[in-house]
């Protein structure tokens, strides 16, 4: 399966489960890897024959900088929910990071990887 990548959104939200956490934005990283079938692009050329991942993007960010969180877990869901409104996108892998949550740590996240069946079964 083809596959888009968008590494390392540097956002800034609400995220925690500490008094401190729910006051304070703090820096997350999130990467994605969207699968889709991008042949149509490739002979095409035109941006209608694949995932505006600008678009995207800028979704991604607006509810990420709107979140409040207590887990990344949840963040990362929201996520991985919201690239698959696209109904070209079969399938997402989402890591978001919360860089210096563990001391000695460069950054603690989680990885989560889903598809359409999931978003079906949300509804």
């Amino acid at each position: 399966m083809d596959c888009i990548t968008i590494h390392d959104l540097h956002l800034r939200c609400i995220i925690g489960v500490q008094e401190w956490e729910r006051k304070t934005l703090q820096d997350v990283l999130v990467s994605l890897t969207l699968f889709t079938d991008l042949r149509a692009a490739g002979k095409t050329d035109d941006i209608a024959d694949t995932v505006n991942y600008k678009t995207l993007t800028k979704t991604i960010i607006h509810h990420v900088e709107n979140s409040s969180c207590q887990l990344v877990e949840a963040l990362a869901s929201g996520i991985a929910r919201l690239a698959l409104q696209d109904s070209r996108i079969v399938g997402v892998r989402v890591r978001v990071e919360k860089p210096g949550a563990l001391r000695f740590a460069k950054s603690v996240g989680v990885e989560i990887a889903r598809d359409r069946q999931w978003l079906e079964n949300q509804s």
